[in-house]
């Protein structure tokens, strides 16, 4: 049995209502329907807006991250106000502000192995807005095992992707990508950046696909992909094949088990380096030479003190087109970028080209972990 919509629902989703594809049945299985929002950042952000804006009934927010001032350039259910608070409690306040009829549930937790199916088993729709490789494989595993819908959508510098992962009627993740890239070809947007309109873009289309699935209107992008460019505005829609043997859903539901996904380098090299023992080389006047790979409009929030700026795309063709050797062999080498992936990168580069690996390091965590003082550029 659907609930029945109020005299004020009535009113509020009348736009909607009066569409001839749509009407007051779909309006009702809304109301009737839940989503799990798992990430509230780019992607969480302006579909959990436009979810609650659209009446669904009961929505669940899933994240442990607090709101950041580095959030906010594409984070738009948070705000200056927000700055410091949980991000389902930001986003639990802004959502009812909208739709005061709307169930808010928050997850104030990391997804694991532990969790995933118990929280995911109490929703209809999963929209999976996370930024990195374990939670997707997660959500997905999660998803294909309970029998649930996966609205994946994913952002990076000017491109987006965008599909449904139904393992009941098509292809799930796994079909698509089996296994993880290595942790150095797998940049995240603090490493590559985002135009901040992207996620917004994205998350709106996810919303688009959860309202689907719920009211029953439409065609689903189930077993399609959309490829989106924001530099010339392109849309492309790619057709994915379900894997017949495929890791995950190939299998029965009740033989699927969950397992973390571990990022790992390809081929591990060089030395690691950590931000206390760099700490003490540069107390210590060791010689070494600190070579920032990061791109130039990263420098301006600073630098560690002394270090080179070299870009890596630069770094990498002046170690492949010249034939002279463009920094020191006969000193300790430290690379530096924002998370550690790059530097990584650039070492085995530089490994390549000849430079001995026992002197060569890698600044764990990168910059976003350096405690210490900056020079600014």
């Amino acid at each position: 049995m659907l609930p029945e919509l109020t005299s004020s629902e009535l009113r509020r989703f009348n736009r909607q209502i009066i569409l001839p594809e749509f009407g007051i049945e779909a309006q009702r299985r809304l109301k009737a329907g839940s989503v799990l929002l798992i990430g509230l950042g780019g992607l969480g952000s302006p579909a959990s807006l436009y979810l609650a804006a659209a009446g669904v009934g009961r929505i669940g927010l899933l994240d442990a991250d607090v709101v950041d001032e580095t959030n906010l350039q594409r984070q738009i259910v948070h705000g200056q106000s927000t700055l410091g608070r949980l991000k389902n409690e930001s986003a639990e306040a802004r959502l009812l502000d909208i739709n005061p009829n709307v169930q808010i549930e928050r997850h104030d937790v990391r997804l694991g192995v532990d969790n995933a199916l118990a929280l995911i088993a109490q929703y209809d729709v999963i929209m999976d807005g996370s930024d990195n490789f374990p939670t997707r494989y997660l959500v997905n595993d999660a998803c294909v095992k309970l029998g649930k819908p996966d609205v994946y959508g994913g952002v990076l510098r000017f491109d987006g992707q965008l599909s449904v992962f139904d393992a009941r009627t098509g292809p799930c993740y796994r079909c698509l990508f089996p296994e993880p890239p290595p942790q150095e070809f797998a940049p995240n947007c603090s490493e590559a950046g985002v135009l901040g309109v992207l996620p917004g873009v994205i998350g709106s289309l996810q919303a688009t696909e959860v309202l689907k699935l719920l009211s029953g209107i439409g065609s689903p992008m189930i077993g399609r992909m959309l490829i989106y460019d924001g530099l010339d505005l392109s849309f492309n829609t790619v057709h994915i094949a379900k894997d017949p043997d495929c890791p995950v859903c190939s299998h029965a539901p009740q033989d699927i088990v969950l397992r973390e996904t571990v990022m790992v380098c390809a081929a591990p090299v060089g030395r690691s380096i950590s931000s206390g023992g760099l700490q003490a080389k540069l107390q210590a006047r060791d010689e070494m030479v600190i070579v920032d790979v990061r791109n130039p409009a990263e420098w301006l929030s600073g630098r560690i003190p002394g270090a080179i700026g070299w870009p890596k795309p630069e770094l990498e063709h002046a170690l492949h087109e010249s034939g002279a050797a463009p920094l020191p062999r006969d000193r300790d080498i430290v690379l530096v970028c924002q998370s550690g992936m790059r530097s990584s990168s650039i070492i085995k580069s530089l490994v390549e080209a000849g430079y001995d690996p026992l002197r060569l390091y890698n600044l764990e965590q990168g910059m976003a972990a350096w405690p210490g003082d900056v020079q600014l550029v």
